[in-house]
């Protein structure tokens, strides 16, 4: 179904704008699957997540690492994930010794082991800090699920697995970006469940 913008308010554009963009996300369930079964696998085989985003995009991932980390609907165990921009010492650090570029890609290289995944979010996919993360993790052969907005930018086809929401506005992609994070939650909070009482 196609929300038409025609003789409405800012507000209800919006809202049509949003609409069109949640309703595109429908041909992205293979792409979304093979990211849950990435994560799942990560997890349960005792390895962790490595998210990493700047601005609207670092606090999308600081929630989705919340979900792990914490816990999504019920009580179970934790799980590892890493909010790479959550340490303002280290972040500041990297940015002052080497450069903001390098501000993920250290930490992928000092955190980082094989089997856990790095996931990144980046409504252009042209921030260097991002590019710089995935290329470490190709590095490493860690496994990498990137979240890009419009034409995927300039990190398109550096990630393992890509969900690419075509949306024009920043604001709709981030919106398409938090559903998607929460759908792979979704998709593996029964395996999580399952290995917390296992």
């Amino acid at each position: 179904m196609r929300y038409t913008a025609h003789l409405m308010s800012p507000f209800q554009n919006a809202v049509s704008d949003a609409l069109n963009t949640v309703e595109s996300l429908r041909s992205l369930e293979p792409i979304l699957l093979k990211a849950s079964d990435l994560v799942r696998t990560c997890l349960t085989e005792g390895n962790k997540l490595l998210v990493a985003g700047n601005g609207g995009s670092a606090a999308d991932g600081a929630d989705f690492a919340t979900e792990y980390a914490c816990r999504f609907v019920q009580d179970r165990k934790p799980f590892a994930a890493l909010n790479l921009s959550a340490c303002g010492s280290l972040l500041t650090a990297v940015g002052n010794d080497y450069g903001y570029e390098w501000s993920f890609s250290r930490q992928v290289e000092a955190f980082g082991r094989t089997g856990d995944v790095l996931i990144v979010i980046s409504t252009s996919g042209n921030s260097p800090n991002i590019i710089r993360a995935l290329e470490a993790a190709k590095t490493l052969g860690i496994h990498s699920i990137a979240l890009l907005g419009r034409d995927g930018g300039r990190c398109r086809g550096k990630g393992d697995i890509e969900l690419l929401v075509g949306a024009r506005v920043t604001a709709r992609i981030q919106e398409a970006h938090k559903f998607l994070l929460h759908s792979i939650c979704e998709h593996v909070e029964e395996a999580l469940q399952k290995a917390s009482k296992g």
